[in-house]
């Protein structure tokens, strides 16, 4: 328990978990194991206590999905997700989760069990040395070592976690520790704040206000900092063409005039300058060269600006005109003021141009949204699922081409309303981030759109749906394939191998076997009435759309 000075008794357990809830916690995701049964105890505690906040237990059948939900909650909630996960390969179950948080810059807390210390070296079950396994893909990676550590351990982990940048942090406790009692501080959990440098932000603003045709990209960190209302006004008033990725899509509304998401290659390449900020200059973005001959009206590269939200981010292998690190809204609001102070630039011609391009793309697009096709064409599936989505719907990408179909068609109205894996690409997240999307928005719609081939990673966690009554609609795309490597694979090869699942699976009766509900479509006519029964369920319930294997997504990059 938690006296009025803020000291934390009981046993470890106990403790940790009053350190989570001073920094925000509500929920702890996990899968039951005797590791880690003090945290559990601290949980049960702080409801018996009936004061304050609660942290609740919501427990999975597979770890990799308890740490998937605690990722998705950073990035939904901007608190830092808690993942408790028993020793040994409870804890290795969760790396690619942890992973996963790392590149993308979610902030999260992971808690493991770890064999007892005074057992150390014996062979006890599960005996680990966890750390040096996880460090390579964590923000930080430790042992608390002595009950005595859990209080200022904890603390250090959520602050660490929730500062730029953000990510994830690791630790374990031994079980003996875990037990013993313990005591410590608790402090109000907060981040730690990047003042920007004001001569870069000054140089990058004398960029932007002698471009012609910039272009601005939004990305998952101005989400993360608290950012999107400065980006927003930035767009707005400066009337700056704009992509978003990840999470920052959304920041500017769909059908806005200045995003300029469906003329993206239009944008980039005949861009004279191009600021990106809160997202990497990786491979989604052609690392960060735009233009060049044949591409650009003058034949030139364009400039580029990198704006991250702590040093370490700023690209480098980009040849970069300038960059800013540092808090978001300060560099934002910064640029934009030095603009406005000088000679207003004047982009109208430039942004009437994308206009016409993305009016264009939409008439293309309309006649894929509204396929006949037999087997369905993914894209019709969008097109029913678009005009459906609320203002405030939570929309949850895992999988290869048809997730890839979803990032074309699918533009938010608000911010913080998109998840996908992000850089690091990882299939089975999307299970864990609709629990966590389930609880963080209790009101919102929740779409979960899946692959066939990303459904076996984690399909089973309906059962964690029903059992915690966390009703999702869930859509997928059934070609039967690992569509994202049988095309390539062809091109490069003339044939594919291991690419191909079974025909037409029912994944839908997998779900019913689990207590939720569902249907198999194979008429795009039925798409539509489906997803209304799905939406109006009150249950999880799956959409099994059986699409066409041969209408592959367009890419024009792989990732290498």
């Amino acid at each position: 328990m938690t006296d009025t000075t803020g000291q934390a008794t009981g046993h470890s357990g106990e403790v940790a978990v009053q350190v989570a809830r001073a920094h925000g916690v509500e929920t702890m995701f996990t899968l039951s194991g005797a590791h880690v049964f003090p945290m559990y105890d601290g949980a049960v505690q702080t409801q018996k206590e009936g004061q304050g906040p609660q942290v609740r237990l919501l427990d999975v059948r597979h770890e990799q999905t308890a740490a998937f939900a605690a990722e998705a909650t950073g990035k939904l909630t901007r608190v830092p997700g808690l993942a408790v996960l028993t020793a040994g390969p409870g804890v290795t179950n969760g790396i690619s989760a942890i992973a996963q948080a790392q590149f993308a810059g979610s902030p999260m807390v992971v808690v493991g069990g770890r064999a007892p210390q005074n057992r150390w070296g014996t062979g006890s079950l599960q005996e680990l040395d966890q750390p040096p396994i996880i460090a390579p893909v964590a923000k930080s990676a430790r042992t608390l070592m002595t009950a005595a550590d859990v209080a200022p351990g904890m603390h250090e982990a959520f602050t660490l976690a929730r500062s730029s940048h953000r990510g994830p942090v690791f630790v374990d406790v031994p079980m003996d520790e875990f037990f013993a009692p313990a005591s410590g501080e608790v402090h109000e959990g907060r981040a730690e704040r990047i003042e920007p440098d004001p001569d870069a932000i000054a140089a990058v603003a004398r960029l932007l206000a002698g471009a012609r045709r910039p272009v601005l990209v939004l990305g998952t960190d101005v989400w993360a900092d608290h950012a999107e209302g400065a980006a927003l006004r930035f767009v707005e008033d400066l009337g700056i063409p704009t992509l978003t990725n990840g999470m920052g899509r959304g920041i500017v509304p769909g059908g806005h005039r200045s995003l300029v998401t469906k003329a993206r290659g239009a944008a980039l390449s005949g861009a004279d300058l191009v600021v990106v900020v809160g997202t990497p200059l990786d491979f989604r973005l052609g690392y960060g060269v735009f233009g060049g001959p044949d591409k650009n009206p003058e034949g030139a590269f364009a400039r580029v600006v990198h704006v991250a939200d702590s040093p370490a981010q700023v690209s480098g292998h980009a040849e970069l005109a300038g960059s800013v690190a540092g808090d978001l809204t300060t560099v934002l609001d910064g640029i934009q003021d030095a603009v406005e102070r000088g000679d207003r630039p004047d982009w109208s011609d430039w942004a009437d141009h994308l206009a016409d391009q993305v009016r264009a793309a939409t008439e293309r697009d309309a006649a894929l949204l509204t396929a006949e096709a037999d087997p369905v064409h993914p894209a019709r599936i969008y097109g029913e699922l678009v005009p459906r989505l609320a203002d405030d719907s939570v929309v949850i990408g895992d999988g290869g081409d048809f997730v890839s179909f979803a990032g074309k068609y699918v533009e938010p109205q608000r911010p913080g309303g998109w998840l996908d894996p992000g850089p690091y690409g990882c299939l089975g997240a999307g299970l864990g981030a609709a629990i966590a999307a389930r609880v963080a928005r209790p009101s919102a719609q929740v779409t979960l759109l899946l692959g066939d081939g990303a459904a076996g990673f984690s399909l089973m966690d309906v059962d964690t749906l029903v059992r915690h009554d966390l009703p999702v609609v869930m859509v997928m795309g059934n070609n039967s394939a690992w569509g994202l490597e049988k095309g390539p694979m062809q091109m490069l090869y003339g044939y594919d191998v291991v690419a191909d699942l079974a025909q037409r699976t029912p994944y839908d009766e997998v779900v019913r076997a689990l207590g939720g509900a569902g249907e198999t479509v194979t008429d795009p006519k039925q798409i539509g009435p489906a997803l209304d029964r799905a939406y109006a369920a009150g249950v999880p319930y799956l959409v099994n759309v059986i699409t066409d294997v041969e209408a592959a997504y367009p890419r024009t990059t792989f990732g290498i």
